[in-house]
């Protein structure tokens, strides 16, 4: 076969381009943009209230050290982005609307969660209100550094095996009682419900919110949490 001249080359390029300016500017739009499933949409905004649970965390020691150094009105927002983006939408809306009635009727393990994830999330919200009330001054008082820390300590405790059983436990099981147009369908309801409450943008302005808390406590650099090498054996 002969090698292709300049000539042909051009042509080639120019058909080909001609063809991509056809397309409608919609069909490059949603090939960047891949719809979220009902899962995935459940578990990056586990992702987001994560990230919230590093933060306190990485404060715990801190606040018992030395309370007067904690930046208390970015705790403060860390908490309210766990009440409203965590507790009133993803707890209340999705995963108690949503996803606990129905894998409450299933056999098998996963039917035994919904109930104790429940309890854990009336308990989550005591704790909120409680580090919402002592982080609304100007600095966090000394007589609340102990107590604070240990609250948090457990909040942390607690939702680390939350959010882990609900992932590989009991979203799974969920999904199983649906088709894929069924979950299409549930993910666009899962949306509508987000742009009710936060607009069109509720996770992406959830995660900037976080990553702006990350941020002003100096966390938002990942390497720095690279683990050190271990020692030869």
């Amino acid at each position: 076969m002969p090698n292709p001249t300049r000539r042909d080359v051009l042509t080639g390029t120019l058909s080909a381009a001609t063809v991509a300016m056809s397309i409608p500017v919609a069909v490059f739009a949603e090939a960047k943009e891949p719809e979220v499933t009902a899962t995935e949409d459940l578990m990056r905004e586990h992702g987001v209230l994560r990230r919230t649970l590093l933060v306190y965390s990485e404060l715990s020691g801190k606040i018992r050290q030395s309370p007067a150094s904690i930046d208390a009105a970015a705790l403060h927002k860390a908490a309210q982005l766990f009440r409203t983006f965590g507790e009133d939408y993803h707890e209340k809306m999705l995963e108690e609307e949503h996803i606990f009635p129905i894998v409450r009727k299933m056999k098998g393990e996963a039917a035994a969660y919904p109930d104790i994830l429940v309890a854990q999330h009336r308990r989550g919200r005591e704790i909120t209100d409680y580090m919402l009330a002592v982080t609304s001054g100007p600095g966090i008082a000394s007589n609340h550094a102990d107590s604070l820390a240990r609250v948090i300590d457990g909040f942390v405790r607690m939702y680390q095996n939350h959010a882990a059983r609900e992932d590989t436990i009991v979203f799974p099981a969920w999904k199983t009682n649906f088709s894929d147009k069924q979950l299409d369908e549930l993910s666009d309801q899962f949306e509508d419900i987000e742009h009710k409450m936060f607009g069109a943008d509720g996770f992406e302005d959830a995660e900037k919110t976080i990553g702006k808390i990350e941020q002003a406590f100096g966390l938002a650099d990942l390497a720095q949490f690279t683990a050190p090498p271990p020692p030869k054996p």
